[in-house]
Formats: C-alpha cells, structure tokens, sequence
C-alpha cells in the first residue's frame, strides 16, 4: 500500500499553529479530493480542512483539542488500493490529551463560534506530538500540504503571532531581523518593541502588560471545579487571548479621545415601528441599529477623514474612501467584529440583510477570516445589555468606533414642555493621530443629528 500524509496547512497569512478541534472521519473511512475530514481554530476563524486526495484513512495522528504546528502531519491515507490488514485506532481523547487539554473543554466541545483560537504554548504541544500507529511503516510515505493561500510553512518565515504581526507592521519593524526570545523561536511583543526602541516611545507602556495573557496558561493544568473550590483558574485562550493582545496593542498604541453626545431619539424609533410595518421591507429584520448604521455612513459620508488609518511604516495617514462597517459582536467564546463589506454603497434593504447575515453568521460559528479583516469603523452596541455608555477601545487598524449605549424613557425637554421622550447616549472613541476634536466632535455631532431628525438621512444624502 501507499500511504500519503496530509500536514496541518497554513489557513491564514502568517499562523504558525492551529487547534484540531473535530474529525468527520475515522480510520478505515474513505474519503475523496476535496472531502472535509477535520475542523480546525486558527487564531482568527474556524475553518474546515479539506484532503487533496482520495484514499482511505491509515491513521489520525491528533486527537481532538492538540494544537498543532504548521507543517505536521495529522492525517495519514491509504492512497495505493489495498486496504491496511487493520487500522490503527484513532487515538482517545481521553486518555491521549495532557491535563492542559482536558482544561480546554471541560464539557465537551460546542459548536466554535469563530474568533482567534490559538490555544496552548508550544511547550505543552511538543510533549503531546507522537501518538502511536507509525510503527506499521507503509513502503511509500508521500508528503502532502494542501495550501490554499499560497503562504509557505512557518519554517520559512519568521514565527510570530498574527497580534505581534500586526504590532511589527505598525512600528515599521522588519520581523526577519528581529531577534526572538520566546520558545521554539516565537517572537514576543517586547523582541518587536526591543527592535523598535530606538524609534517607538510606547515600547515600555506595552512590555509590561503583554507577558500576563501568554504566560499564565503555562502554570494552569485544568480548572478547578470542586464544589468547595475558593478559585477556578480558567488557561487564557482563543478568543479571549487574541482580544486581549490586541486591545492592550492599540490602547498603548493609538493615543484615544472620548466624546459623548446625549439626546432625543423617539423620532428614530418611530420610524423604526414605520417601517417594520413597511410592505416592500417585509421579511427584512428592522431595528434601530440598522438606522444607526445608515446614520454613521452619512456622517462618514460628511466627515471622510474619519475613516483613516495610520501607517507607521510608511509615515501617512491612508485615507479610505470606501465603508467596511465593523459590528461587534458578542459570542459564547468571546468578542469577534467581522465586518460589512463597502457598506457605504449598500442601499437601506441591502444593509439590512448584511447585518442579519453577519449577526447569524456569527452565532453559528462560521464567520471567516476575511470577514474580520480590512475593517474601516466599528459599532458596538452596549446598550442591549442596559449599559447606557462607555469608553471603548478602538479596533486595530481604524481611527474611530462608535459606542451605543441604551435607550430609555426619560424626561425630556421637548417643544418647551418637559415631555417623556426615548433618550440615548453615543460615545466616541478616536485616534487622536489621526482625528483632532474638532473633527470628532463635527462626526458626533452629525450621527446624533441624523438620528434625532432622520429624515436627514435623505436631506443629507
């Protein structure tokens, strides 16, 4: 028989490993080019992997919940016809998994909802990188690595974490000339601050805060779960683990400004029940955040050096002059913001339904990487949770976010009478790089007078 090996690909531009995290297949199946046989978390989605031949299964060489390196085998197919006298037995996630792994997904696994996953340091992986079933060596072993996005394996290119990739970019530091201090070769945060020092000011806002998130999984080996239990330690993963690096990389990078505005909104939320009751809207999800939305594209549409980023590397302020409308949201493994794609050109239908999908999306789990990449503005709305405001963060890479907080019934001065009236709080968080007062104070200013006369949305258009 021939045997070929499927290795863990590289899904996305730059991952160095990823968490397998369900098998569709067992040994002695067969499979076909193209077949998925695996889902797998990367530290931005959760992909399907397909095999890129036909065969039958010899061996899975993970089991469930490893993170693997980029470049290993974790497949291996019966390619050459004649079945193997007995395959081996896919190993039990059970009895396999270090204690590390088992903390992972103490109930068992649920459906992924996608965010940045990486899982575990490379020290716990190591140690679980040999399971049994290679001693029946077929004559011929074939490599395989299916690579869709044309990217090469880590070996051949500096090993950093996307977060870290990202950090280097936006200090202008060339990664090929860092020296990395982290295990296996893995460049932290503070190698690209070290390599950045003698230009970059941040530098040691940010070496202080970065080595808690990635350090203490190491300590932990599985949650603490008796009942009589003072603590319950939880490894720092996932979503969570990539959220916190980025928001800590632009709260020391980005120098943020916050505004608020509070006003009169009942108008809005009339036409809200208008238009709900609107045939040719019929079937369409409408609700306030959807004129919220339309609401900021008009403002952007009035104030377009809102919508810019910084590029340190090359020095200028890249002004765009399309909308990919980021929308924050919360899921059972953490917070994701994927993005609506040149929102600025849709029509108020077509907006509807993007944010319907990216909402269902989201939920199932099967938001992509792309969906969370390229992003110009973010949404976040704070006040389904009654929250009535606060201050956030602004996204990587973009210059402002727009925080909503709740709308209440509140006493309101309204025509000289004090009235009840639905009132709301906008918050605004800038780079204050890019964006002075003056400007965010012009952007604010138009969302909220959009959506306390709405009928602005035509008249401004």
């Amino acid at each position: 028989m021939t045997i070929r090996e499927f290795k863990m690909p590289d899904v996305g531009e730059g991952l160095t490993e990823a968490e397998i995290l369900k098998w569709y297949v067992q040994p002695g199946d067969t499979v076909t080019d193209g077949q998925v046989v695996c889902e797998v978390e990367t530290a931005k989605a959760a992909v399907e992997l397909p095999i890129p031949f036909d065969g039958t299964v010899h061996e899975l060489v993970f089991p469930e919940g490893t993170t693997v390196d980029v470049g290993q085998v974790i497949i291996s197919v019966n390619v050459g016809g004649d079945a193997p006298a007995a395959a081996p037995a896919a190993p039990a996630p059970v009895a396999a998994p270090a204690p590390e792994a088992e903390a992972e997904e103490p109930q068992g696994r649920q459906p992924v909802l996608v965010g940045y996953g990486v899982a575990a340091t490379s020290t716990r992986r190591r140690a679980r990188k040999a399971p049994a079933g290679s001693a029946a060596a077929p004559a011929a072993v074939v490599p395989e690595q299916l690579n869709g996005h044309g990217s090469v394996t880590a070996a051949a290119k500096p090993l950093a974490k996307p977060p870290v990739r990202k950090l280097a970019k936006d200090l202008g530091v060339d990664l090929t000339v860092v020296v990395p201090t982290g295990p296996d070769g893995i460049i932290t945060r503070e190698d690209v601050h070290r390599a950045a020092a003698p230009v970059t000011e941040p530098a040691p806002a940010v070496a202080a805060p970065a080595p808690t998130p990635v350090q203490a999984p190491v300590a932990v080996t599985a949650p603490v779960a008796a009942g009589d239990a003072r603590e319950t330690r939880v490894p720092i993963k996932g979503v969570r683990k990539a959220t916190a690096a980025a928001m800590v990389g632009s709260a020391f990078t980005a120098p943020h400004v916050t505004e608020f505005v509070t006003f009169d909104i009942t108008r809005t939320m009339k036409l809200v029940e208008d238009l709900k009751s609107d045939k040719d809207l019929a079937g369409l999800r409408i609700n306030p955040l959807l004129i919220i939305a339309k609401a900021v594209l008009v403002a952007v549409r009035r104030n377009p050096e809102i919508n810019a980023a910084w590029d340190e590397a090359a020095q200028e302020i890249v002004l765009k002059h399309y909308v990919n409308l980021g929308i924050a949201a919360a899921t059972p493994r953490g917070l994701i913001v994927p993005n609506i794609k040149d929102a600025h050109a849709q029509t108020l239908p077509e907006l509807s339904r993007s944010l319907s999908e990216l909402v269902a999306t989201a939920r199932e789990g099967k938001t992509t990487p792309a969906a969370m990449q390229g992003g110009t503005f973010t949404i976040t709305n704070v006040g389904v949770f009654g929250v009535d405001t606060g201050t956030p963060i602004l996204n990587p890479g973009e210059s402002a976010i727009l925080a909503v907080g709740a709308i209440k019934l509140q006493p309101w001065v309204h025509k000289g009478k004090v009235k009840p009236r639905q009132v709301t709080t906008l918050a605004l968080s800038f780079d204050h790089r890019l964006v002075d007062g003056e400007l965010g104070s012009k952007f604010l200013a138009d969302v909220a007078a959009v959506l306390e006369q709405p009928k602005r949305l035509m008249t401004w258009a």
